[in-house]
């Protein structure tokens, strides 16, 4: 059956409002790793993609959103990542170092992170942003030999991605050197707390 043309044109426009979206997206990503995440403004940003200020509400309903579709973004990387490293045979250890390094070196996590809770209403991009965490969360468990199968289970892989983000905030802050620890050592206590992920 044919297309209709009302059909047709909500379709290009809504391809046009993706592509639009991720043009935001890729300049958002470029400011935040010149400047920060942190810095970020929806001016800046609407200045680096080519679009007035105003335009960006569009797309996002303020700047604390658009940090939540950048992390989503990263999450997802993140995930994919997670279940690459322990596929290929490593399980915990590879998969919470892999986690460790993209929390290290991801601004917009932490930036995003700030923001989270500061809304009087969870949004749409909150929404989606606790998603793909939960994304994060499965690839984990799964490297840990599927922990969460239980209660008990949810809460060790609670504590293990606690303890990695611990680590990367201890790591971006210049604290665990200073401790005296190294990232390698603890991921591989916490690694070997749970054997099975091994």
């Amino acid at each position: 059956m044919a297309e209709t043309a009302p059909a047709r044109k909500a379709a290009r426009l809504a391809r046009e409002h993706e592509d639009a979206r991720r043009a935001i997206l890729d300049a958002a990503r470029k400011l935040a790793s010149r400047d920060g995440a942190r810095n970020l403004s929806l001016r800046g940003v609407a200045a680096e993609a080519g679009y007035a200020p105003a335009a960006l509400y569009g797309y996002f309903r303020n700047r604390d959103e658009l940090l939540f579709a950048l992390a989503a973004d990263d999450i997802t990387t993140l995930a994919r990542q997670m279940r690459e490293a322990a596929r290929q045979g490593s399980g915990l250890k590879q998969a919470a170092t892999t986690a460790f390094a993209h929390l290290c070196s991801s601004e917009t996590l932490a930036a995003a992170s700030t923001a989270l809770g500061s809304a009087s209403e969870t949004s749409e991009a909150e929404r989606l942003l606790n998603g793909r965490l939960i994304g994060v969360l499965t690839a984990l468990s799964d490297a840990a030999g599927g922990l969460s199968q239980s209660r008990e289970g949810q809460r060790d892989v609670l504590l293990i991605a606690a303890a990695i983000a611990g680590l990367a905030l201890l790591s971006r802050t210049g604290r665990l050197s200073s401790l005296g620890f190294s990232a390698d050592e603890l991921i591989e206590r916490i690694s070997a707390r749970f054997p099975s992920g091994s």
